[in-house]
């Protein structure tokens, strides 16, 4: 897996190194990204007392809908796997959408910081530097902080996943295959490995865990807006008999009524344009392995 340097003071080259990741692969690591570990530290600190307390009181926090804890269903078409989580919404405006009174109460009830301001800042500047280097390789006619600016943006649509996998005596799947529908998702675990990419059908490659880093993956809106040249890649995330993993990810969204097409100068679209919402309701009704790019395909 590619790791950059983003301390490196040549940014242009930086840029390009994001942007051949992107298109060969669609996954990469980022070291030196200013994320300071204090934040992060307090920030896994929390989530590993959340997933510690009794299930009675994590279910408090449930069922989501889409936010707040679940526990092996995974989303709410019967996909299951071997997997705990709490979902919540990181928008850049802090409000959650729909019934946030009684989400926000019923979560702040069991986990003091649910969604720690700070980290949620850090992670959501990282996430806008990358797509700004991106933008600076790809497109000399797009206005500058284009692409980051729908993550910026007052309604953006941005989310944080904390998962839990517990050893388990058997080989397991503990989040099944599947692409990130949203523009850019940065992860990171606690140094237990589980993490797994798939560039070709049924070949499954690990990913190893790096505690310095942040592992940074193309989402499906950015494949749509680069027309296919930088790669949505499905991954999974499997469990081990030895210790419990916790990776905490970040999905950089736009805003609901965002339109997702190609960035200009594109000449033959391969993708429809589409509002963010109606890519995210698409993505909530359909499996978790299903290719939903597929829907929004134009004919040849």
């Amino acid at each position: 897996l590619p790791t950059i340097d983003l301390g490196s003071s040549v940014r242009s080259e930086t840029a390009a190194k994001i942007v051949k990741a992107s298109e060969e692969v669609g996954f990469f690591q980022v070291v030196n990204h200013g994320v300071p570990p204090g934040i992060i530290s307090r920030i896994e600190t929390e989530a590993e007392h959340f997933f510690s307390k009794p299930n009675s009181d994590k279910e408090r926090a449930g069922p989501p809908n889409p936010y707040g804890y679940g526990c092996r269903n995974i989303g709410q078409n019967g996909d299951t796997g071997e997997v705990e989580y709490l979902l919540l919404h990181a928008g850049a405006g802090g409000e959650i959408p729909g019934d946030s009174f009684r989400y926000g109460q019923r979560v702040k009830q069991i986990i003091k910081s649910p969604n720690d301001p700070y980290y949620v800042s850090a992670i959501r500047e990282l996430a806008c530097e990358i797509l700004d280097l991106m933008e600076l390789e790809l497109c000399e006619t797009t206005s500058s902080h284009f692409m980051s600016g729908l993550i910026r943006h007052v309604d953006s649509d941005s989310a944080l996943r904390f998962n839990h996998y517990r050893p388990s005596d058997r080989t397991g799947i503990g989040f099944g295959e599947h692409t990130d529908p949203q523009m850019l998702t940065l992860l990171r675990s606690n140094g237990v490995e589980g993490l797994q990419i798939s560039l070709q059908d049924g070949v499954w490659f690990p990913v190893p865990a790096n505690p310095s880093a942040f592992c940074v993956n193309v989402g499906d809106a950015l494949q749509v807006m680069t027309n296919g040249r930088f790669k949505s890649v499905r991954h999974r995330a499997v469990v081990n008999s030895y210790k419990s993993r916790m990776s905490i990810a970040y999905f950089a969204a736009p805003p609901l009524d965002a339109t997702v097409g190609c960035l200009p100068g594109v000449v033959k679209p391969i993708y429809r344009s589409f509002s963010w919402g109606e890519y995210k309701k698409a993505a909530y009704s359909s499996r978790l392995g299903d290719s939903r790019l597929n829907l929004f395909k134009l004919q040849p």
